[in-house]
């Protein structure tokens, strides 16, 4: 197919993607009736059928019978004229002018036989109706009846027509010439920018790598955790491939209609086969992409046939060449096999959580178009979010401009960083929570004892912070800055489960009982413990085996295989080795606080005073307390 000839000098170069879909023209090339004509016909009957009435010209002054009674005896009235259909009298005085009054219905003999003796010369005159108003009677009935099954006609075409198009692809063409976002809006990811623009420049540059051979993938998936920027990916492609760009969600295929969905499909590869050469991205790819015949009931057909349409456009009899395949998700492992095979989602690129240079990256770019104040230090701040994703940045970033516009302030400052991360990270404070005394010391030795064995234990995260202001749905927060780590061992999650054990343990030393504050660390330190168990390995008693927990049918696995895999004496142990580890920790908790117990009364009388307190001033009261005597040594 020759390309088409280049547009002529001074004039704009053409849309590639107009014409995708044209409203229908005018037949013969007239263009259809305007409303305003319709109602501009129907006033115009209506002003010939009642002009004459409505706009009846003036015939002189308005007098009361009795004052015409009095002109005529007076010798005043020269001629009149009766009108039999309203009574209305109208006349001319010997002087010349004109007068008009309204009679009765029917004329006296005594009024009549005045103006004979006056010698007035008088008329009857009953006028005609008109032709048109004597004809909307009978033609008013037949024009509504009309006028009525046209409506009726119209509105059935109009459902048609819905009906009809509803196998259409809903899938937006997004121009070549006007890109919103490029790979420069896209902070960090150089692997992933890489991988995506190969096939950028194989639909730019064709001929570069067919010389040796090499075939552009045909599909490729953006896997990585909510918020990680898989969408900004796509749309960075859209502003940097220069072809045709087609953005669909996978929703989008699915209606109440069966077959609607791979009518759909169909409609968007014929669009993108008109292009040349485009990429198709289809966001949220596992909404119609899912594990077929799987799940309680099995498969939803009308989800299988699009997907099965979908299989056949990227690996079917007619080519697809030029046309690749930009899919995103976060549940890859509910995705169809036959999806994932190579010649139809060749590559898969992992789109994970930002390190630290990346996420230094994502709030610089989030930041430049903010009032930025002179304290205010990115870097500590990429070092005090690990774990969060590009949106959690974006949104720390706007907390924080919120955080300033509520201060007054003209600028962000470091102050509203930290805010910004307390509220994003711990929750929203809770203002109207009011803790009696009582509670608001157990709340201290709760997290005191948290705190401290953030401190002394040696596998632990740093303390970052400590507070029992209450925030979110917790009274307390002990906040620890987890380090970036890839690889987790087993000292690490026992001291994690035995500081998750602290608040509980505190409780039980200071006071002698126990309440339902430490609920939420006992599930953390629970779910800890099994995993230890059931899925890494780290019991000596269970040895080198696994098993994962039960999946939901719903996620994509078979009801008969999604049971239990062992024995119930397997059970037995598995649930001894969780128990004995949590067992363990809890007595390690209680040995660690007897031993720093007088810091864990300094760090509790200091949130008793400050309410929020730092990790620096936890480690330096811990420090004191060891090296202040015990009354029996002194």
């Amino acid at each position: 197919m020759p390309p088409p000839p280049p547009p002529p000098r001074n004039q704009p170069p053409r849309n590639p993607f107009k014409g995708l879909r044209q409203d229908k023209p005018a037949q013969d090339g007239k263009p259809p009736m305007p409303k305003w004509a319709i109602w501009a016909i129907v006033s115009a009957i209506v002003v010939l059928a009642f002009g004459s009435q409505f706009f009846a010209p003036s015939t002189g002054e308005k007098i009361s019978y009795t004052e015409f009674l009095a002109q005529v005896k007076s010798g005043d009235v020269a001629s009149i004229t009766i009108n039999n259909a309203t009574n209305t009298i109208s006349g001319e005085f010997e002087n010349g002018g004109k007068f008009t009054t309204t009679g009765a219905v029917n004329m006296s003999d005594a009024d009549e036989q005045l103006l004979k003796q006056m010698g007035v010369d008088y008329d009857f005159k009953t006028p005609q109706p008109n032709w048109i108003t004597s004809l909307l009677p009978i033609i008013l009935p037949f024009m509504f009846v009309i006028a009525f099954f046209v409506w009726m006609q119209r509105r059935a075409m109009g459902q048609a027509g819905n009906i009809m198009s509803v196998g259409r692809s809903k899938a937006k063409a997004y121009q070549a010439d006007k890109p919103s976002t490029t790979f420069a809006d896209v902070a960090g990811y150089d692997g992933v920018k890489l991988e995506i623009k190969e096939v950028v420049d194989f639909l730019r540059m064709p001929e570069r790598f067919k010389e040796i051979g090499a075939r552009v993938p045909k599909g490729i998936l953006l896997v990585g955790p909510p918020g990680t920027g898989k969408t900004l990916f796509a749309r960075a492609v859209a502003g940097e491939a220069g072809v045709g760009f087609l953005s669909v969600t996978g929703s989008d295929f699915m209606e109440m209609f069966v077959g609607v969905g791979a009518s759909r499909v169909r409609d968007l590869f014929q669009q993108a086969r008109k292009m040349g050469k485009a990429i198709i991205f289809i966001d949220e790819i596992d909404s119609i992409g899912r594990k077929r015949g799987a799940g309680l009931g099995g498969g939803h057909d009308e989800r299988e046939q699009t997907l099965n349409q979908m299989l056949a456009e990227m690996d079917g009899f007619e080519t697809t060449e030029g046309i690749v395949i930009l899919a995103a998700t976060n549940r890859p492992d509910i995705l169809d096999p036959a999806l994932l095979r190579p010649g139809r989602f060749d590559r898969q690129i992992i789109v994970p959580l930002p390190e630290f240079d990346e996420r230094l990256a994502i709030l610089k770019v989030h930041s430049r178009d903010k009032r930025m104040g002179t304290d205010v230090d990115l870097d500590t701040m990429a070092k005090a979010t690990p774990g969060m994703s590009g949106a959690d940045l974006a949104n720390l970033v706007n907390e924080a401009a919120l955080f300033a516009v509520r201060r007054g302030s003209a600028h962000i400052e470091r102050i509203d960083f930290e805010n910004a991360r307390d509220r994003v990270v711990m929750g929203a404070r809770r203002e109207s929570l009011v803790l009696s005394a009582e509670e608001k010391r157990a709340t201290a030795i709760h997290e005191g004892g948290h705190a401290i064995l953030a401190t002394v234990l040696p596998h632990s995260d740093p303390l970052h912070k400590v507070t029992i202001l209450p925030r979110g749905m917790a009274l307390g927060v002990t906040w620890t800055l987890p380090e970036e780590r890839h690889t987790y061992s087993r000292e690490f999650f026992e001291d994690l489960i035995c500081k998750a054990m602290g608040g509980r343990v505190a409780e039980k030393i200071v006071f002698g009982h126990l309440n339902s504050g430490a609920a939420n660390d006992l599930e953390q330190a629970t779910s800890i413990a099994r995993r230890m168990v059931r899925e890494w390995g780290m019991s000596d008693k269970v040895g080198p085996m696994a098993w994962n927990g039960q999946q939901q049918v719903f996620l994509g696995e078979d009801l008969m295989t999604s049971g239990r895999e062992y024995s119930d004496s397997t059970a037995k142990m598995l649930d001894d080795e969780i128990s004995r580890i949590l067992h363990e920790q809890e007595q390690r908790a209680h040995e660690l606080l007897v031993k720093h117990r007088k810091g864990l009364e300094l760090v509790a009388e200091k949130l008793l005073e400050d309410e929020t307190i730092d990790g620096a001033t936890v480690g330096r009261l811990v420090q004191e307390a060891l090296e202040t005597p015990t009354p029996t040594e002194a």
